[in-house]
Order: C-alpha cells, then structure tokens, then sequence
C-alpha cells in the first residue's frame, strides 16, 4: 500500500515547519508561480460553487436547498478549471483547493492561476499539508490567535512565501500515489460507515420500542388514537409536548457585542453530534443579553432541539443537559425544552425525540422552501408516550445498559476513522513535502478507484451547519 523510504539527498531550510525538502526540488516563492486572478460576475449567472472541508469546491445547489438569486451573486469572483482557491480566514484550516469547473466563490476568497505548468491537484495536496496550514496561520494577520479569532492571510504575503516544488514529472507521480493510497482509506472508511449505521438501528430499533411499549411484554395495551403511534400501554397516556415541557427557542448568534455578557453556546453542531452536553465540552464562546441568559441558560434535564436545517433529516435531533452548565446558553437553530417537574424526566424526552417515530413525526412537520424548519407550535403540539415517573426511570436504566455496549462499538469505530484521517492527513504531508519518495512506486490493480468511491472520504456533518461557517455567501 504506502512506502516509506526518504529520499538520498536533501537541503536544509530555515523553517520551522519543513525543515528539509529533496536536494533537486525548487524553491520558488508563490509569486513567482501563481498570479492573483480579480475577474468579477457582472449577472451572476455562473454556477455559484461552496467550499467544504473535504469535498473541495463543489457547486451550491448540490449541497445546499437554499437557493440565493443572481442578481445577489453579482461581483463575486470568477474561478475556471485548475485554478486554485484560497478561503483567506481559514488558509490555517485547509480551506485552499483547486478549482475543478467554471464558477463563481465568495468575493472575499482569493483566486489563483498557475503561471507554469505545474500540476494544480499536486499544488491544492501540498497547501492543504499540515505543514503549510502552520506556516499559513504563522503567516496570518487579525485579531485572535492560534486557529481562533479573525486570522486572514493577505495575498501579498502568501505570494512572498518560499514553496518547495518537485519537477512536474515528479508532481504527478505523488498526485498518482496519493489518489491509489486515498482508494484504499475509502473503502476502509466506507466499511467502518456501513458499521455505524446498522449499529445505529439496532439500538433506535431498542429505544423505540421501550419508549413506545415499556419493558413489560405481558402488559395491556390500548389504542394510541394516532395512527403512527399505534398502541401503548393502558396505563401510559399521550402527552402533547407543551403540556410536559416548557418550550423557548433561541435567538442568540455567534457573535461578541460590547454591551453584552461573555457566555460559553451550545451551537447547532454541539447538539447534532452528541448525546450529551456536558460542561467539559469545547463550546464556542460570544456573548448574550441579561434576558437571554435568565432564558437560555442550560439546566439539569434540559433538552436541546435541532429546530431547522437546510435537510429535513437533520430536524429534531435532540441532546440531553444531564446537570447545570452556569455560563452555557443555548444559541440559534435550537430549541429548549425544559421538563415539567414530576410529569417527564428529561432523560426520558430525549429518548423519546430521539426515537424513529417521533423523528418521523418531525420530518412530517419540518416544511420550507430554502429551509426546513420546526415551528414553536410544531414542537409543542408533537406527541410523546408517557408512563409514569418511576416508569420513565426504569425505561431509561434499561436503555442504557442495553445500548451500552452499541454505543461503545460505535464510539471504537468512529476512532478508527478517526484515525486512518490522521494516517492519511501525516502521509499526504511526508509525500508532498519530499519526506517520503513515491519515485519507484508502481500501481496495484486494487489501487485503481472512481471519483464516487472516493466520496467516502468527504465527512458526513460537514455541511451540517453552512450558514455558521463562514462561508461567504450570505
């Protein structure tokens, strides 16, 4: 699969984050290889492409049903095939691929046309590398530091840097091997994938049951009177969820005002990737008014809702607060739901959102056209199976001893994936900065992949939450 021998022959560099690079290869500064291209839409008529952390440059529409008008997307930048593409804020965080159709991006990115014939997938390799995201971000200007704040990499000083460049013969033999190691790490990651989710089914298929039926099999039941619900236990009743729970929606942004008190949000992303929110969570800080944190501030049995996404699949994706988070304060896109005391256990609603029927029930809801959202009244007139308190405390017991040992197959998968990201992430940094040579390596007819086996590669929530990421369409 992957070698491992140095080159014979190396020269030294004065730099902290490429220490060495092959005795043959040029050092040439970017400016003496690529020329800065300012070509603006005068209709807006071009395909508008967004920029996602692993898929590159991809066209708005395919990932994203927020449709924005032409005559909003006049004087943003053209960008053709082969030019690369540099997110100036987020140069520390791989935001720099080449282009791969005509387009337009953000007018606040900048665009680049190779001036030699070097190969435009080797350069986009080697200025997303490790090592050129710290000499980026040591490079970057703003207010902030490390990978926070408002960093920006100007232009005149990308183009001033010192870049290591092989022979173009050379830049395609590490764009080849790249692309034959990357088939391999797809179908790994799409095998631990495939894992993840049916273990994910078996245990919605657990929840579901137990948070519709209880743990008694031999209990009566009787009819729901909903037709998705079906029966439930005759001592069970249906609730509506505004008369077990207090719902409040969220109107607090991301952003740090003067006049406002720092706070610690629960964002979108927090929500959607965990079960849980818990104190020792690396939540963004901002800030909030006195009205919002009395609010918003999260408490023990709180449940968080995903309220409106750009997918319907992503509506009503709920999250636990086991304990008080003084400081944490719920922001935008989420809803809150908080418990009546002595009627629903917050553990018990968040497995009760989380099951599949009442998701269903949610995507039922979920309507819009550039957005799908969940209304306040959708959320508080969503019905749940109720049993009593004690019940509630059983059912979730049960719950977790039973999804336990699921939740710690997926958790062990996911850090597998994790890691072979890691591996892939280290190996494209030695190869495109000369640490490895690939100049012997011949092909394998497992080696051999197609661009949509590869799409395995690209991270499944990465476009979660477009609007929080800056990407400069709004």
């Amino acid at each position: 699969m992957a070698v491992a021998s140095p080159y014979p022959n190396y020269q030294p560099l004065r730099s902290r984050w490429v220490p060495r690079v092959p005795e043959h290869w040029s050092l040439l500064r970017a400016k003496n290889f690529l020329r800065e291209i300012d070509d603006r839409s005068k209709a807006g008529e071009e395909t508008l492409l967004s920029m996602r952390m692993q898929r590159g440059l991809v066209p708005h529409n395919d990932v994203s049903v927020k449709r924005i008008a032409p005559e909003n997307l006049i004087g943003y930048k053209k960008a053709q095939p082969d030019e690369l593409v540099l997110n100036r804020m987020q140069a520390g965080n791989a935001m720099f691929f080449r282009n791969r159709q005509p387009g337009l991006v953000s007018p606040d990115y900048a665009v680049f046309r190779l001036l030699r014939d070097d190969n435009p997938e080797y350069l986009g390799h080697l200025f997303r590398s490790w090592p050129m995201r710290g000499l980026f971000r040591s490079e970057s200007k703003g207010l902030g530091t490390g990978t926070s704040g408002f960093l920006r990499l100007y232009s005149d000083r990308f183009t001033a840097l010192e870049i290591p460049l092989p022979p173009r013969p050379e830049q395609d033999q590490i764009v080849a091997y790249l692309r034959a190691q990357d088939a391999h790490i797809a179908r790994f990651i799409q095998v631990k994938r495939d894992l993840i989710k049916l273990l994910t089914e078996q245990k919605l298929r657990i929840i579901d049951h137990a948070v519709t039926h209880g743990l008694d099999a031999s209990v009566t039941l009787k009819p729901s009177g909903i037709e998705w619900l079906g029966e439930v236990p005759e001592h069970w009743e249906v609730a509506f969820i505004k008369h077990i729970a207090d719902v409040r929606f969220s109107g607090v942004d991301k952003h740090s005002h003067d006049h406002e008190t720092p706070v610690r949000l629960c964002n979108y992303t927090d929500v959607y990737k965990n079960d849980r929110i818990t104190g020792d969570m690396d939540l963004m800080r901002a800030t909030a008014t006195e009205a919002e944190i009395a609010r918003l501030t999260l408490k023990a049995g709180d449940v968080i809702l995903t309220k409106d996404s750009e997918t319907p699949d992503d509506i009503g994706v709920p999250a636990w607060v086991p304990e008080d988070l003084p400081g944490v304060v719920c922001a935008y896109h989420l809803g809150l739901l908080r418990p009546v005391p002595n009627r629903v256990l917050g553990e018990f609603l968040f497995r009760a959102i989380g099951s599949a029927r009442t998701a269903q029930q949610f995507h039922v809801l979920a309507t819009g056209v550039t957005r799908f959202a969940l209304g306040k009244h959708d959320v508080k007139n969503a019905v749940v199976a109720l049993p009593p308190v004690e019940e509630q405390q059983s059912i979730c017991r049960w719950i977790t001893n039973e999804c336990q040992p699921l939740d710690d197959a997926i958790a062990r998968t996911e850090e597998e994936i994790k890691l072979i990201r890691e591996y892939r992430d280290r190996l494209i940094a030695d190869v495109v900065t000369g640490q490895v040579d690939v100049r012997g390596w011949q092909p394998d007819p497992d080696d051999v992949v197609d661009d949509a086996a590869l799409a395995a590669l690209g991270d499944d929530q990465e476009d979660v939450t477009e609007e929080e990421d800056g990407d400069g369409e709004d």
